[in-house]
């Protein structure tokens, strides 16, 4: 009786040991267990599955500036290219350095198609896993216009409703490679196949798959809001998440959906459209958990604030403009088709500090990786990304 005790006396305190390490306090038998609030720190492991037309050029450029903030390692494209192999499927060797640096990245971000076990070659075990959808209705729109003269589906017809009214008129099976932007381009760049038939089961088990390879899916028609639920999560502070609005275009070149078309996306784009629902809602019910809607609306408010003073010390216009408007040409964004897309002039007479943190704010994304490619890769030979030659002189 006397070694049955001594083994059970062992066995409740070698649980009372392996739950005080993980941070829990016992109390009496019959009282809950108290979890004390653990302090926040940043985390630093962070990959983003960028995802088209969906925003995700500026939250790109929140990570690679919260990466020079900390000094972050960023796993970056390899050789001349500017996404991490896309439209193929990702393998951990088209990162920059990878056979040498192993695990050790911190930061992943650029564009490629999403592939779970080559990512975790990548990226440490630790790692943060968030990504964004957009509402496909606005979302093809934006691909059509942006991919017009490269996608044959959007190539073919007069404009995005008349391809909407018949959409398999244009989209030709054979061209499935070309036309990954025609149809569900966020089902794809996760990973799967937009072309798959609309299938309960299938699509049931696809949103399961996600939710356990993501911590967080955001929400870019509701963007501000996103960055404060994303800035709770990662415990970062406002400033890493403050952001200048990059990669969009002038209102001239948004074509008008007719009612008929916003229908038709709902059912050519039935996996993206699911995927989005799905997604909506639990963003919703994960910022009541996390933040609650009174708290929420008080640090938009904040954030907008914070963002419109760094507007005004940073811009000369204080708002983004076309690209004949662009003083400066190292500061030009990649135009793509019919579409506009705006950037940012800087005010004339900034200080060394302002005038870095500023230029870092409005640098489009291929321009900013080109940069940390050769801040991280000093020895290997510059991106050539077709940039002016001032760029060259305004990187240094």
């Amino acid at each position: 009786v006397m070694i049955f005790s001594l083994c059970l006396g062992l066995i409740f305190l070698s649980g009372f040991f392996r739950m005080k390490n993980k941070n829990y306090v016992i109390l009496k038998s019959h009282e809950e267990l108290v979890i004390p609030s653990m302090p926040c720190h940043p985390k630093t492991n962070v990959m983003f599955l960028k995802t088209h037309k969906t925003a995700s050029s500026t939250i790109l450029n929140i990570m690679f500036r919260f990466a020079e903030r900390y000094n972050l390692t960023v796993a970056l494209p390899a050789d001349q290219l500017v996404h991490l192999g896309y439209p193929k499927t990702f393998l951990a060797s088209f990162v920059e350095g990878f056979k040498a640096i192993g695990q050790n990245y911190n930061i992943m971000c650029n564009h490629l198609r999403f592939n779970p076990s080559e990512v975790q070659k990548v990226m440490p075990v630790n790692t943060f896993y968030f990504s964004i959808l957009r509402n496909p209705i606005p979302l093809l729109e934006s691909s059509y216009v942006y991919y017009k003269d490269s996608v044959p589906a959007f190539k073919i017809s007069k404009n995005v409703n008349e391809y909407l009214a018949s959409p398999m008129k244009y989209y030709h099976p054979e061209n499935y490679k070309q036309n990954i932007y025609a149809r569900n381009i966020m089902w794809f760049d996760f990973g799967y196949d937009n072309n798959a038939e609309d299938n309960q089961k299938y699509i049931q088990a696809v949103l399961k798959e996600i939710e356990q390879n993501f911590h967080l899916i955001l929400i870019a028609d509701y963007f501000d809001e996103s960055m404060v639920l994303l800035k709770h999560c990662l415990c970062w502070d406002l400033d890493d998440v403050i952001y200048f609005k990059l990669n969009s275009r002038s209102q001239d070149t948004v074509q008008t959906l007719t009612p008929e078309s916003r229908e038709h996306i709902k059912t050519w784009c039935s996996l993206d459209w699911k995927l989005y629902l799905h997604f909506n809602q639990s963003f919703w019910r994960r910022i009541e958990e996390t933040i609650g809607l009174e708290e929420l609306e008080k640090e938009v408010n904040h954030l907008r604030t914070r963002q419109r003073e760094l507007m005004e010390t940073c811009l000369s216009d204080q708002e983004a403009v076309v690209k004949d408007h662009i003083k400066n040409k190292a500061l030009l964004p990649f135009q793509s088709g019919a579409a506009n897309i705006l950037g940012y002039n800087l005010k004339q007479d900034l200080d060394n500090r302002t005038l870095r943190t500023c230029q870092k704010m409005v640098m489009p994304e291929l321009q900013y990786t080109s940069y940390l490619y050769a801040l991280q890769h000093p020895h290997k030979k510059r991106k050539k990304l077709g940039l002016p030659s001032q760029w060259t002189s305004f990187q240094e």
